[in-house]
């Protein structure tokens, strides 16, 4: 059983990558498990807030426990879209037994879409600060985490999910580049919140370049833009 963490910020392509691995029939994907203990534990006002504390669990450790330990039966792979800034306040000794995917995002990008739902969205919500603090936790238990931009992927998704694949050691199949619009089972009940635009594809929307932000984004983007640069140094195509 090979046991995957995609992590991830906000506005990064991930619920897209989640359900391009909900194609394969020997995966079974999970989605942000992390994201109720999260709200509960920083009480960050997203939309949907109380719709979600109320309807799953919040027990970041049990959580994480329970799907470490469960029996998938016929799945070979387990595949967890997870958000690195919900890693807070919990033990991270999982995330050293499994693989580990870093999804990141030109911060412009980023900024330019996380703001039409988090209007004063700083640096904590893009996660790129915890992304890179993970990235480099990882590697020094000698792990070799997984750095994919979001830009190349949409680029060529093929040759992106194929060099991915090869390096997770499980072979790359063509469906995961498709997939029918509207929502599938495995999304969170945050869907119908953030997940709109995946909703409306069939498959991973060709990049498209953001406008400029406004000047009052700036600061945020200069703080975001090191740890950005950091984690693209180790991109999985300059290797």
């Amino acid at each position: 059983m090979k046991k995957i963490c995609m992590w991830s910020g906000p506005r990064n392509v991930s619920t897209a990558m989640m359900y391009s691995f909900a194609q394969r029939k020997d995966t079974v994907v999970i989605d942000e498990p992390l994201y109720g203990h999260y709200l509960k534990v920083t009480g960050a006002q997203h939309p949907g807030r109380e719709e979600i504390l109320r309807e799953i669990s919040s027990n970041g450790d049990e959580i994480m426990k329970s799907i470490m330990n469960r029996d998938y039966e016929k799945y070979e792979i387990v595949f967890m879209k997870q958000m690195s800034h919900h890693l807070i306040e919990i033990n991270k000794d999982f995330v050293f037994e499994t693989e580990n995917i870093f999804l990141i995002r030109n911060p412009k990008d980023v900024i330019s879409s996380l703001v039409n739902q988090i209007p004063n969205a700083r640096l904590r919500d893009t996660g790129l600060d915890l992304q890179w603090d993970l990235f480099e936790e990882i590697r020094s238990k000698s792990k070799r985490p997984i750095v994919i931009d979001s830009k190349r992927l949409l680029l060529n998704p093929r040759k992106v999910l194929s060099q991915l694949c090869e390096r997770l050691e499980i072979p790359f199949l063509k469906n995961m580049l498709s997939w029918d619009k509207g929502p599938i089972n495995e999304d969170g009940i945050w869907a119908k919140y953030w997940y709109q635009q995946v909703h409306q594809s069939n498959g991973f929307i060709p990049y498209k370049k953001k406008p400029d932000l406004s000047h009052n984004l700036l600061g945020l983007l200069e703080e975001c833009q090191p740890y950005y640069d950091n984690l693209l140094r180790y991109e999985l195509n300059s290797k």
